[in-house]
């Protein structure tokens, strides 16, 4: 989830931390051999791949393994600290007390302080911060917090006024000023540092809107704040699930979205942490997320953040952890459930991912996303019948459509013509033309299959041509326009087209076999038994190999034998 952070300056501050919390090579003092994997020196590079793959259990235990073995490492020390305080370990505390010059330490030993009411020895911490790098970032809002853990509002204020008037993240300590404002009753003062934040980005972020329109239904402007959700949800699909019924906006509104100085200190976590995620701060993002978590255990802007890296970083067993602990009340379990279905999905763990995605269309009737993720998921295992009844349920749910709706006619239309319905799949492309006349994949898909089915061939190779020209480096819109000259006789179009199509994706067997066909037909038959011998080397469909090695055998039969290659990788989802 987007948060309004300038992110652009943050990832320029993100090196110091990584660095504070260490870099370097092996331990110098590590006594086992590299090879012996019990010792010291064998955890240590075990954590260091695990941490490399974003396997923060792993790397958990075999850094603190390692540093068990060899304690008094500074190098080892620093590791096993952030493995531990990724993986949300309670050892990240113990080890924190001994790194007085690590910034994510002292960032988790504030948080300690804060979360136990100790605000004196808390404001000590944060004062001591330093003024450099994502905690001096933080600083401001964490002292501003502080403060008002001890009740002093004004002073709380006071410091974070100027920021919001004058300074380059003027949104982000306008709405925590709002926020203390909020917390302190101060509902009118609120209001005013609520609507400086909303009018400060061009579009606000479902969180913005949470955090500043609950303020604003606080002060009479709950149908303003409705009108603002309403919008976002209609502009963004996954957000349309939690936010898409009046129901569902005032559940996202109701009450103090932050309601103590410990969950606005959560709040200024992951709004960095938001702002880092992508741009090469994860680690970072990470840690701050962790820290965020600690504060406002299962609180689900930070589960889902963090969902979404490790599903970027190829760890879905870890991201489904993470999201059951959100709970099923909460205002943002449809997006929650989403992303589980997702995760389960990567998993190959279908049955569950489909019970998950049928569950959640129940519960959102209004909503055309379970039903399109249940089709995207279905169809790419081939499973086109069933997908096609998936999509089916979606576009009964999008009521009137809109250009926005293109990829859901597009995806039905590939699942109906893989599953033999080629009327209702040919009715589907021609509609998602008329709502996304220049989609090139769209062009593609329905010109190639008139092609196929040798009707509309001034047209199909008008639209193919069109295709080419929006997307003049996609191998496989090249190859389809290349094939198409082939099936319409003109062999020498064919040729070109298709050798262009080879050199942007040379791996692709099809695009080989199809450049051999056109071969042969041009009497290069050298060069077409060796396109179709780069055609068996580079993992055809099993079914295409009896019909490839027959033709290195035979040469190519007369009519030239179908081998379709249509383009229908792109994203068939909102």
């Amino acid at each position: 989830m987007h948060r309004p952070f300038p992110s652009r300056r943050a990832l320029l501050l993100a090196a110091a931390l990584l660095s504070a919390c260490g870099a370097g090579g092996a331990p110098a003092s590590s006594a086992a051999s590299p090879g012996d994997s019990t010792g010291p020196f064998g955890a240590y590079l075990a954590g260091r791949f695990a941490q490399s793959e974003a396997d923060t259990r792993a790397a958990a235990d075999s850094m603190l393994q390692a540093l068990q073995r060899d304690p008094d490492e500074a190098e080892v020390l620093n590791r096993a600290f952030v493995a531990a305080l990724l993986d949300g370990r309670p050892d990240a505390v113990r080890l924190a007390r001994r790194l007085p010059e690590n910034h994510a330490a002292a960032l988790l030993l504030f948080g300690n302080e804060a979360q136990a009411g100790r605000w004196d020895r808390a404001e000590q911490r944060v004062r001591a911060l330093p003024r450099q790098g994502p905690a001096g970032l933080l600083a401001p809002m964490l002292l501003a917090w502080t403060l008002q853990g001890k009740g002093q509002t004004d002073e709380a204020i006071a410091i974070l006024r100027p920021l919001a008037e004058g300074g380059r993240l003027r949104g982000i300590h306008a709405l925590h000023l709002a926020l203390i404002a909020d917390v302190a009753g101060r509902d009118r003062e609120a209001e005013r540092y609520a609507r400086m934040a909303l009018s400060e980005g061009p579009e606000a972020s479902l969180r913005l809107i949470q955090l500043a329109g609950g303020i604003l239904v606080r002060n009479g402007g709950e149908a303003e704040a409705m009108r603002m959700l309403e919008a976002l949800g209609r502009s963004n699909a996954d957000i349309a699930i939690a936010a898409g019924t009046p129901e569902g906006r005032r559940a996202l509104l109701a009450g103090r979205a932050v309601a103590s100085p410990t969950e606005g200190i959560a709040e200024a976590y992951i709004a960095l942490a938001a702002a880092l995620r992508g741009q090469g701060g994860g680690e970072v993002g990470l840690m701050l997320s962790r820290l965020a978590l600690r504060l406002r255990p299962d609180f689900a802007p930070t589960v889902l953040l963090m969902a979404d890296y490790f599903a970027d970083e190829r760890q879905p067993e870890t991201a489904l952890v993470l999201l059951d602990t959100v709970p099923a009340d909460d205002p943002l379990a449809g997006l929650v459930a989403l992303r589980r279905a997702a995760m389960l999905g990567r998993l190959d763990r279908v049955a569950e991912a489909e019970a998950e995605l049928t569950r959640l269309a129940a519960a959102a009737p209004h909503a055309p996303q379970p039903m399109i993720r249940l089709g995207d998921m279905l169809r790419i295992r081939n499973r086109f019948a069933d997908a096609a009844i998936a999509y089916d349920g979606a576009v009964a749910r999008i009521g009137t459509p809109t250009p926005d709706d293109w990829p859901i006619f597009y995806a039905r239309g590939i699942a109906l013509e893989r599953s033999s319905q080629w009327p209702r799949a040919e009715a589907d492309f021609q509609t998602a033309l008329r709502l996304a006349p220049e989609q090139p994949y769209v062009l593609n898909y329905l010109a190639y299959t008139w092609v196929e089915h040798g009707t509309n061939l001034v047209e199909a190779r008008r639209m193919l041509e069109r295709a080419v020209e929006l997307r003049p480096n996609d191998g496989n819109i090249v190859d389809s326009l290349g094939w198409a000259l082939f099936k319409l006789g003109d062999i020498p179009g064919a040729v070109r087209w298709l050798e262009r199509a080879v050199e942007l994706e040379s791996r692709n067997s099809v695009i080989n076999d199809h450049l051999g066909d056109a071969y042969w037909a041009a009497g290069r038959q050298n060069e077409a038994r060796f396109q179709w011998l780069r055609a068996l080397r580079t993992e055809p469909e099993a079914a295409d190999v009896p019909r490839i090695e027959a033709k290195l055998r035979d040469g190519l039969p007369t009519p030239p034998a179908s081998t379709a290659q249509r383009s229908d990788d792109a994203p068939a989802t909102r």
